[in-house]
């Protein structure tokens, strides 16, 4: 048996942050789950005596520190945050308008820095905790029709990984977890949001890879209740990763993208070797 943590978790209306806060809640700990609409994440989460139903708007600032507030003031103490909540604009860049990228960067790259800002003052002065951000591996890897997306994820990666010396210090530990696809509502009408610029000269391939996204949708390979049980049991290790690649189809993407970015660092490594000033050693080997 574990002991008892209070887990902060967003998006728990749907998706995985659903079964999140059930495999939390089932492992023994407190759950602060959270979303735009209490009565969706009440009907989806369920009732349990260890729950605390909180709004949350990731996008506002206020919104989440008052969140924060309300989990103190019933439990006292925040020991894991998931940043979970999050949307998918998809389409060609040029084809997404210069406000929908900005809405999906507000979405899901501000969007947990507001929720970690207001949760990170807790942790610092319990001096322990754990944040824990879902990327994925369009926050690896990118792909066409998700370069906004790609860029939310990839702005993660950077964002958390940086962070992470800046809060160990404190006790705090730090997991990004890089998910494959996995069968949730992201491509769904709810969390997908279509490019909403037509040009002709992407007209055929947008007709052909609209269709093909939207075709994943509940045929993904990976389970998320799976996902969430595994995620508790690494927090609740001592040892948790600071990266977690999840799921039998992001493995062999995450270690073709190492073997591709090693191969680059070969092809032209005495060619970046040459670039320093004529009177600086060469660094040893």
């Amino acid at each position: 048996m574990t002991s008892n943590k209070v887990w902060f978790i967003t998006g728990a209306g749907r998706g995985m942050g659903v079964e999140f806060a059930k495999a939390a809640l089932a492992a023994g700990h407190s759950v602060v789950a959270t979303g735009r609409s209490i009565d969706t994440v009440r009907k989806a989460v369920g009732a349990h005596d260890e729950l605390l139903v909180v709004k949350l708007d990731i996008t506002d600032p206020a919104s989440a520190k008052d969140a924060v507030e309300a989990a103190m003031k019933r439990f006292g103490r925040i020991d894991v945050l998931v940043n979970n909540a999050g949307n998918f604009y998809a389409g060609f860049f040029e084809e997404l308008s210069q406000e929908q990228v900005e809405r999906q960067v507000r979405t899901n790259l501000f969007g947990p820095m507001n929720v970690t800002r207001a949760v990170l003052p807790v942790m610092r002065k319990q001096r322990s905790g754990h944040v824990v951000t879902l990327s994925s591996m369009a926050g690896l890897v990118g792909q066409a029709f998700c370069s906004a997306y790609a860029a939310s994820k990839f702005g993660v990666e950077g964002w958390m990984e940086s962070i992470r010396f800046e809060i160990e210090p404190f006790g705090i530990r730090t997991t990004i977890v890089e998910p494959g696809f996995f069968r949730t509502d992201l491509l769904e009408a709810a969390s997908t949001i279509w490019a909403e610029l037509s040009i002709d000269d992407y007209a055929e391939r947008t007709a052909q890879t609209r269709p093909a996204w939207q075709a994943m949708s509940g045929r993904q390979s990976n389970d998320p209740a799976k996902l969430a049980k595994a995620l508790v049991k690494l927090v609740d290790s001592g040892q948790p990763p600071l990266r977690w690649v999840a799921g039998a189809d992001a493995l062999p993407t995450a270690e073709q993208k190492v073997r591709d970015l090693l191969a680059q660092i070969d092809a032209h490594r005495d060619l970046s070797a040459s670039l320093t000033y004529d009177d600086v050693l060469p660094a040893k080997a």
